[in-house]
């Protein structure tokens, strides 16, 4: 019977129905307002959701919003658009030159790599000589380094203005730069001093020295750092901005707090990817030949340790009876535990590996935990594994008539059993090892993905389940053979 409910409980489980913001937008929009009116309604909604409306428009539509909104706050609309290629297309040169130019320089890069050669380099010529060194700028960091995720959106001010004089700055370069909650302080030479919290600016006193609010040791990144290097670091501090210092530690840009979201994503992503046994992330939109070239390296690899395996398995059924050719049905089930089991192993090692407090005593700890739970478990899925395989053996199949005896099923269980154990105990510590060897010798770790370990522990459990039932059957004939 089911339990009824208290009022609460049922309040509680009540979510109200949201509002659907694409509906009403798409009501506004394609209602007759004037412009005026229209851009005063549509400045209520944020930027995304009108984003995601714009492709249910015409073509003659969007041409209307466009010139309703203004450049600057379609150039933040356009940052949310995915095939943002296809309505830069439908603008004339000069325009979609205003509206990139108005985008921070990280979104403009990101819009303009859409494009066609010739149409990035007509839309560029267009553009302002500030707005393209912006853009050269990050564009000359690999896609691997801090530099090419930063954007140039911040503002910076002497360290010996005053208090008002920080004002008067922040007031005259908001205009420009929106990303003004935290504010960087410079030394004369341009290089990074400290930061400014916005709030502790407004609440100031007009006498306080500047010196006295600026925090000196606030976090940075080199612009020549990998993301990899970072992204620690990145996640540690809950900052809106974090600075980007070149080599002279000259203040060049800022890592925002949604670019560090959009660099763990792309992180995990890669590191998904490699765990599925591919050399990078891919996405649906790639071409054939390129995803198949993400896939064929790994494939090439796995199918020559997949010749081994088989090989072995070759060599092992010269010497195994004819008798025991039960042997053979079970040879999946083993594979399969142990695969599984290294792959469980795999996932945890690699999310600890990426913690910097994991060291030489906390890895030693964890080898020793793995090991205990591949342990336990194996007794437990080794031990289900002897009952019921034997039981299966012995009373649902037809056994060979010159067993003479009822306790070969139970012994052919034994021996899975037995084997179940060992593989698993094999596998969580190759789980564990193996990606741990990788991030010792400089190899990111997640290489170790779940195709190679699967791929290695079929090999060591071929080798230990017929290993085991060689030298149970055949070598000191511990069983009935």
């Amino acid at each position: 019977m089911e339990e009824k409910q208290t009022p609460e409980e049922e309040i509680e489980r009540e979510v109200p129905e949201k509002r659907d913001y694409e509906e009403e937008l798409l009501k506004i929009i394609k209602s007759d307002d004037p412009p005026s009116v229209l851009k005063e309604k549509l400045l209520d909604y944020h930027e995304n959701d009108i984003a995601s409306i714009i492709p249910e428009l015409t073509q003659q539509e969007r041409s209307k919003l466009y010139k309703s909104l203004g450049v600057d706050l379609v150039s933040k609309i356009f940052a949310y658009l995915d095939d943002v290629d296809k309505y830069i297309e439908e603008l004339d040169a000069e325009k979609a030159a205003d509206i990139i130019e108005s985008m921070d320089a990280d979104d403009a890069i990101d819009v303009l790599g859409e494009l066609e050669e010739d149409k990035k380099e007509e839309i560029i010529s267009l553009m302002e000589k500030e707005s393209v060194e912006d853009i050269q700028l990050i564009d000359s960091y690999d896609d691997d380094m801090i530099g090419s995720r930063m954007t140039t959106n911040f503002i910076s001010l002497n360290k010996t203005l005053s208090v008002k004089q920080a004002m008067r700055v922040v007031i005259k370069e908001a205009a420009e730069n929106d990303n003004i909650s935290t504010i960087y302080a410079l030394n004369d030479d341009g290089s990074f001093y400290g930061a400014i919290e916005l709030s502790d600016l407004i609440r100031a006193r007009e006498t306080t020295p500047l010196d006295d609010i600026i925090t000196t040791s606030y976090p940075y990144v080199y612009a020549n750092e990998t993301v990899e290097e970072c992204i620690e670091q990145l996640k540690d501090y809950s900052e809106d901005s974090i600075p980007v210092l070149d080599k002279n530690n000259v203040l060049i840009g800022v890592i925002t707090s949604s670019d560090i979201v959009e660099v763990v994503d792309e992180e995990l992503g890669d590191d998904y990817a490699k765990l599925a046994g591919l050399t990078e992330a891919e996405d649906m939109k790639e071409p054939l030949f390129k995803s198949m070239r993400k896939r064929i390296p790994w494939l090439l690899g796995l199918l020559a340790l997949g010749l081994v395996v088989s090989a072995v398995i070759q060599r092992f059924q010269a010497f195994i009876p004819p008798a025991l050719i039960i042997l053979y049905t079970f040879q999946s089930l083993i594979l399969d535990m142990s695969g599984n089991t290294g792959t469980q192993s795999l996932g945890v090692t690699i999310r600890l590996l990426s913690d910097e407090n994991f060291d030489g005593k906390s890895k030693f700890k964890f080898v020793l935990k793995e090991l205990r739970v591949g342990l336990c478990n194996g007794l437990v899925i080794g031990s289900l594994a002897f009952i019921f395989i034997g039981l299966y053996l012995t009373f649902l199949t037809s056994l060979p008539a010159d067993r003479g005896v009822q306790t070969f099923g139970f012994e052919v269980s034994a021996c899975i059993g037995i084997s179940l154990v060992v593989a698993m105990i094999i596998a969580s510590l190759d789980g564990t090892l193996i990606p741990m060897l990788f991030k010792k010798i400089g190899i990111d770790p997640a290489v170790a993905s779940g195709p190679l370990i699967t791929t290695i522990n079929d090999f060591i459990a071929v080798c230990t389940y017929y290993g085991l039932s060689l030298f149970l059957f055949v070598q000191i004939g511990l069983f009935i053979f």
